[in-house]
């Protein structure tokens, strides 16, 4: 039998099943990956119950008095290698392109332990702020860099992982805003994108890892590259449900380049190279228009929602409840953390519900629906349907927050949901993913952090001093 956990007592237990129901005195059984019960302790059947006919060595029991539990929060966009390059001074000031070409040369030289410190390094933060499904959107292959370092450091930190292989085609030489350094000739990019599909894709209810297509941005590769991914990901047909990622109507300057470049805006742009679909989600949308964001509601396109990196770089406040409205799929980013300088999805559900009123509708989002979009948006946007709630027959994802913190005095008694967001964030009491906890009283269980932080922040003064010597 499957190692079963059994959850009680949860002062409030926020389901985000399809009644949305919130259960006081909340309880949950989990059975190897999957849940098989949720309800109120007090109905909870007596064969789960400590010394009840299910009752084993094998089952373990778990009180969470004084702790709201909801569903792992799903990342939908970010950048791990950019917690090496954190407040750099000279990018600290710039919008998006100045931030680009600022951060450029030194990224030129990040290798491939680099990209493993700080793949752990982000997952580990996330985990801290209840994200248990991440993706990641990577782009640089020089110095022995690949997508393959990135899974081998995922599976260590335990967190369902979403890799994306970016590519970058067009540079400076050919109209494109990247460094030629970066690019990478098409049909290499094809290739190594069918092989990492081939190696590391699991399209099966519960997957730990799976791999995305990402050409990078209107910016950085050719129309070509973009109708050539998109055609390669269906290729291998809906069994296994290969999706496709990249930025898109980020900044202003993005859409004049594709105005200059292409004769259309960003959102005409996806539907040129056929990067519109439930397959399909893109970054930010800070700038798509009513006639766009149809586009997008009508062909199940998703959007990720970054506002903490779309404030920090002025790139504007995406319109995130024209587009729930309309009906388009919107999860959240927490976007690199060179552009948001932290990976806390705490942050960013807070962040997601205070920008969408800043424009003076203090209507214009409210606390559940910002959790919403950090679960059962993220799911849809990622295209699984075995994570974002916590109901019997999903992936047992789930994170507790201590309600007796100080932040919370005096809010949760009034509403411990609400309370959550409006709030300061804080981390995670616990934290379980497919079954398994990873975090215990505040503490990774498998993971030294200040070891891990050490060896990151030694990497990142290494990669600096490299950096000036390029």
């Amino acid at each position: 039998m499957d190692n079963r956990t059994v959850l009680t007592n949860a002062d409030c237990l926020v389901t985000m099943n399809e009644e949305r129901a919130e259960i006081s005195g909340g309880a949950l059984v989990m059975e190897g990956a999957q849940i098989v019960w949720v309800g109120a302790t007090g109905d909870l059947p007596a064969r789960y119950r400590d010394g009840g006919a299910a009752d084993s060595s094998s089952t373990t029991y778990l009180d969470a008095r004084g702790r709201i539990v909801l569903p792992g929060f799903i990342n939908t966009h970010h950048h791990f290698f950019q917690t090496l390059t954190r407040v750099v001074p000279a990018a600290q000031n710039g919008v998006l392109f100045d931030w680009l070409r600022a951060l450029f040369p030194i990224w030129s030289c990040i290798g491939p332990e680099d990209v493993g410190l700080s793949t752990q390094v982000a997952l580990t933060e996330l985990l801290l702020s209840g994200c248990t499904t991440s993706s990641d959107h990577h782009y640089l292959w020089q110095n022995g860099t690949r997508l393959d370092d990135q899974f081998a450091a995922a599976e260590e930190i335990g967190v369902r992982f979403h890799g994306a292989r970016g590519s970058v085609s067009l540079g400076e030489s050919r109209g494109g805003l990247p460094p030629d350094w970066m690019t990478e000739q098409e049909p290499d990019i094809l290739v190594e994108s069918r092989r990492l599909v081939e190696d590391y894709h699991d399209p099966s209810r519960f997957s730990m890892r799976r791999v995305v297509i990402g050409p990078t941005s209107p910016f950085s590769v050719t129309q070509e590259l973009m109708r050539d991914c998109a055609a390669l990901a269906r290729s291998f047909g809906p069994e296994m449900d290969v999706h496709l990622h990249t930025h898109l109507a980020e900044t202003l300057d993005e859409e004049e380049f594709c105005m200059a470049q292409y004769g259309y805006r960003p959102g005409t742009y996806a539907e040129q190279v056929d990067w519109l679909g439930d397959d399909v989600w893109h970054a930010h949308c800070v700038h798509l228009n009513e006639e766009e964001i149809g586009k997008f509601a009508r062909t199940k396109t998703g959007a990720a929602h970054c506002p903490t990196s779309n404030m920090r770089l002025a790139s504007g406040i995406s319109p995130v409840r024209a587009m729930r409205d309309a009906g388009v799929h919107v999860g959240l980013g927490v976007d690199g953390s060179a552009s948001n300088d932290g990976s806390n999805m705490m942050e960013e559900v807070r962040q997601c519900l205070l920008l969408q009123r800043v424009m003076g509708n203090p209507r214009g989002m409210t606390a559940r629906e910002a959790l919403e979009i950090a679960t059962l948006g993220g799911a849809a946007v990622l295209g699984r349907d075995d994570v974002g709630a916590l109901a019997p027959g999903m992936a047992a994802d789930l994170i507790g927050f201590d309600l007796s913190a100080l932040t919370f005095a005096g809010g949760w008694v009034h509403d411990p949901v609400a309370a959550l967001v409006f709030c300061s964030p804080q981390p995670v009491d616990f934290a379980f993913v497919n079954g398994r906890l990873l975090v215990e009283d505040g503490i990774p269980l498998h993971i030294d952090v200040p070891v891990l932080a050490e060896r990151h922040n030694k990497a990142a003064l290494a990669l600096m001093r490299r950096a000036e010597g390029c």
